[in-house]
């Protein structure tokens, strides 16, 4: 039995930004909704916010809304082989315990730190000019400039080493001889480093055509080596794992509100008059998990870009999926970005909390 499962117990009126809060600090990837008598009322997953999220569900929306109302749940003396068998046929990472409607404990299948390993090679864009950050950038490559005491892209990458992958590959441009002296192979944290060199910028896809093409058969884990973010990128791969996509997008719900009231007419009759409308919207993360089938549709030395890749996937009927992503995620793209990081990194911010 977990430890701790009673810190990821919520009431059905909790709203589901704060259980996303539950979730996230509880490490188990579920929150249990229960009753003031602790009576189970449903689970809610990892894999359930997403889904409210691709909704447009807004975070105050209760929980019960959200939750899955039937959990497969197993009583207090069922053998622990039949409650692997149970989590194995479901693709279960737990299953609650559950006595006379009560909630007793959670059966888990818990992460192992040292454990956890993946071949995926992650992939990591850095050749940018950072031209938006001058005169930061002029004598340092953006993925250099420190967040506290390491650079930008030191911190991607020990988020992703802390999630078990070990092999790496570091695409440059602007000035590459720093990038290759801070980080040399890998060796300092116990991983293996490659790069990649565009002579001159092939876009945000190009550098997918300079990858060796001795890879293993895996997805690649594609990231801007601009990007600050707490994505979960094992629950990442699941996902591209479990829909088997030519190509995963990340994807950030934002929202612009119209500041005037919006007209809608039939000829000359107004049909509609609707004040400073909402409207909601998913943009591009700058994350990917991309097959070996569509990196091999880049050309070596091609110039191209990540959106027209995935717009001739989708062009040829192919399937791009999207993940949504409710972690924390900054684009350090302007001087007002690269501040706001380092306030959330230095000073305690959203990032570390």
């Amino acid at each position: 039995m977990s430890h701790n499962w009673q810190e990821i117990l919520v009431s059905p009126t909790t709203c589901m930004e704060e259980t996303i809060s539950v979730i996230d600090k509880g490490a188990l990837k579920l929150a249990l909704v229960v009753d003031n008598k602790r009576q189970l009322l449903g689970v809610v997953t990892d894999g359930d916010i997403r889904r409210a999220l691709i909704k447009h569900l807004s975070m105050d929306v209760e929980i019960a809304q959200v939750m899955h109302k039937t959990p497969l749940i197993a009583p207090p003396d069922t053998s622990r082989s039949k409650l692997l068998a149970m989590m194995n046929s479901k693709g279960l990472t737990a299953i609650p315990i559950v006595k006379d409607g009560i909630v007793v404990g959670l059966e888990t299948l818990q992460k192992v730190m040292d454990a956890k390993r993946y071949d995926n090679p992650v992939f990591l864009m850095a050749g940018g000019f950072g031209t938006r950050l001058k005169p930061l950038t002029d004598n340092c490559p953006k993925p250099l400039l420190k967040l506290g005491d390491k650079p930008i892209l030191e911190t991607i990458l020990e988020n992703f080493i802390a999630s078990g992958f070990h092999q790496f590959y570091i695409s440059t441009h602007y000035m590459p001889e720093a990038i290759r002296e801070h980080f040399g192979n890998g060796e300092k944290w116990q991983v293996d480093i490659h790069y990649v060199h565009e002579d001159s910028p092939l876009g945000t896809g190009g550098s997918l055509g300079l990858l060796p093409k001795t890879l293993p058969d895996l997805p690649v884990i594609m990231m801007n080596g601009d990007v600050l973010t707490k994505i979960d990128f094992e629950l990442l791969l699941q996902y591209h794992n479990q829909h088997q996509p030519i190509c995963t997008m990340c994807v950030r719900e934002d929202e612009y509100q119209v500041p005037y009231g919006v007209v809608e007419a039939d000829d000359s009759r107004i049909v509609s008059l609707v004040e400073k409308p909402v409207h909601k919207y998913f943009i591009n993360a700058g994350v990917y998990v991309v097959s070996q089938a569509l990196i091999h549709k880049v050309r070596t030395n091609q110039r191209v870009d990540m959106t027209e890749l995935v717009e001739a996937a989708i062009a040829n009927q192919e399937y791009i999926a999207m993940f949504p992503v409710h972690e924390y995620w900054l684009d350090i793209g302007k001087m007002v970005d690269f501040y706001q990081a380092q306030k959330d990194v230095m000073q305690g911010g959203r990032f570390d909390g």
